[in-house]
């Protein structure tokens, strides 16, 4: 095999996961082919132009001109690879898990695999699915996975915008569906990260990602019923949290808003869901209970803001509501399944003139559809007879909003003022 440093890698799917991974293995000397579909993107990426905040421009720039990173539509430049990465979306498709992202870029890589290589999935998916699906798919090389070439999976750990635990410094779980997979898998991570951490089976990989997520979702959803209760028990949801984390043991901080969103929480969960219900013939309560508050969570803030308008004698039917932060979460332009679209959705079929301003968020969203976008200036914060603060980005300055908005909704506890209602 080549020296770890000089593998030739392609990398399938240039979003969130797998335009931070391809840059890393650029930047530490592996020769690596990015491939995505979306032309435009590959345009992009081509000009020096990130559309990730993780990958900054300047770095792109420097791979890109040392010849270490070539993006690519085409299924050609995939071959001739040592390692390839599927970092492709796995999204749900009427309540149903749709691997057809997955599944075509392992027939892409099929037509490429040659005996040695190894091929990694780092989408998240359910407990069985590189062995059960993705391999059958490569194997129609005539090539056996174990046997053949490497086959392993490694979940992606990626926290668009976390400056402390990024690519590099997350411990990354390897995982191979035999030991001679498992090197091989460990042996290329080493190359990007500080610490790989090897499991047993891909299975046992599969589950951990969703354990981690799903973990999350379920305790968001506990804080987000707990604060719709709250205000109507008149208690102050934050200040009751700020007490309980003052416990050193046995209680883990978790904040309500205005619902989940990115490509994790939404998703994820009902992946192992679905699996256990088809495999198990069981319901897993937890996931379906939080799936239900979380979902649910845009239709109470809308409930609040209506409330809001009322009391100031102001129907959400014609009035003017400004969004800040279209993003799911702060400090990000990723706006996959943000809640945001829910909310602007709802008050908009009730009326109200809806328009949102985010500082991260460039990409083209389903979202501009339902809302006009605008810049935080006092002359929109005036203008508006609500202002929704639904992501806390650095970027708002607060005492700026709180002097010139006329009243203000918080779902972060961002703000403070008399005119200002916290979820």
């Amino acid at each position: 095999m080549p020296d770890p440093k000089t593998k030739r890698v392609v990398v399938m799917g240039l979003g969130y996961v797998g335009l931070p991974l391809a840059v890393r293995a650029a930047q530490v000397g592996h020769s690596v082919v990015g491939f995505d579909t979306d032309s435009v993107r590959v345009k992009s990426l081509a000009a020096g132009e990130s559309y990730i905040e993780d990958v900054p421009d300047e770095i792109l720039q420097t791979v890109l001109s040392t010849g270490e990173f070539r993006p690519s539509s085409e299924p050609g430049a995939c071959a001739e690879f040592d390692v390839a990465l599927i970092a492709v979306p796995t999204p749900l498709r009427e309540g149903l898990p749709d691997l057809s992202y997955a599944e075509e870029a392992a027939r892409i890589l099929s037509a490429h695999l040659r005996p040695g290589t190894c091929v990694v999935v780092e989408s998240t998916t359910y407990p069985g699915t590189t062995e059960e699906v993705i391999a059958p798919i490569l194997e129609n090389s005539g090539l056996i996975a174990g046997t053949d070439f490497a086959l392993g999976y490694s979940p992606e750990r990626i926290d668009p915008g976390n400056r402390e635990w990024t690519l590099v410094t997350t411990p990354k779980v390897v995982a191979g569906v035999d030991e001679a997979s498992l090197r091989s898998v460990r042996e290329f991570y080493d190359s990007l990260v500080e610490r790989t951490v090897p499991v047993t089976s891909t299975r046992s990989a599969e589950l951990a990602k969703l354990l981690e997520n799903t973990f999350r979702h379920v305790n968001i959803a506990l804080v987000n019923e707990i604060a719709m209760f709250a205000d109507g028990l008149g208690v102050d949801v934050w200040e009751a949290i700020d007490a309980a984390a003052t416990k050193p043991f046995g209680f883990m901080r978790f904040t309500p808003g205005p619902g989940v969103g990115g490509h994790c929480l939404p998703i994820d969960p009902s992946y192992l869901s679905w699996r256990v219900e088809r495999t198990l013939g069981k319901s897993f309560r937890f996931v379906e209970l939080a799936n239900d508050i979380n979902h649910h969570m845009p239709d109470h803030v809308v409930n609040r803001i209506a409330a809001a308008l009322n009391r100031r004698r102001r129907p959400a039917n014609g009035s003017r509501v400004l969004l800040l932060g279209l993003a799911y979460k702060k400090n990000t332009g990723d706006a996959r399944e943000s809640p945001a679209m829910r909310i602007a959705q709802l008050l908009t079929e009730m009326g109200a003139t809806v328009v949102g301003a985010d500082p991260h968020v460039i990409e083209s969203i389903p979202l501009d559809t339902l809302v006009e976008r605008v810049d935080v200036t006092p002359a929109e914060l005036e203008a508006a007879d609500l202002v929704v603060l639904l992501t806390d980005h650095d970027e708002f300055d607060p005492d700026e909003i709180t002097r010139h908005a006329r009243h203000l909704f918080d779902c972060r506890r961002h703000l403070t003022g008399p005119r200002v209602e916290r979820l």
